[in-house]
């Protein structure tokens, strides 16, 4: 895969959630990727375990809430910039970015005070190369 340029917040599609577009801020400072989450429930099915979950990807729009299910594939602790230790549901699922499409780890937490409803960490950026100073390289703003 080929790396892309991408501005310090793009619009991004999780097709794996059934989100259409989401705004990402691209967080070098971010060790994993996170996504607003809430309304949290464990399903067993099949000998795996599965994360059902509600999020509001669109900061403008809050009452259009989306109802997604992933197989958890960890549960993690993982500290906040603001020095908190928490510990989260980790799923699995495509992110699309531009014309590239690729697997990332998602942490699930309440980020609803927070203005982008995910974050796109480190561990997500293998084929990307940031440009701090730009925004919505890959995507048009609206």
């Amino acid at each position: 895969m080929s790396k892309i340029h991408v501005g310090w917040k793009e619009k991004a599609k999780l097709s794996g959630l059934g989100i259409p577009s989401i705004k990402v801020k691209v967080d070098t400072g971010a060790k994993t990727s996170s996504l607003h989450a809430f309304d949290i429930k464990l399903i067993e099915r099949d000998d795996n375990t599965y994360v059902s979950f509600k999020t509001c990807p669109l900061r403008r729009h809050p009452k259009r809430v989306f109802t997604c299910e992933a197989e958890m594939i960890d549960y993690r602790k993982i500290t906040s910039s603001n020095g908190q230790t928490q510990s989260r549901y980790v799923i699995r699922t495509p992110i699309t970015i531009g014309d590239q499409t690729w697997d990332i780890d998602i942490t699930l937490a309440n980020r609803e005070k927070m203005r982008y409803k995910m974050l796109l960490g480190r561990e997500a950026m293998e084929n990307i190369l940031v440009s701090p100073t730009e925004a919505y390289l890959q995507s048009p703003k609206d």
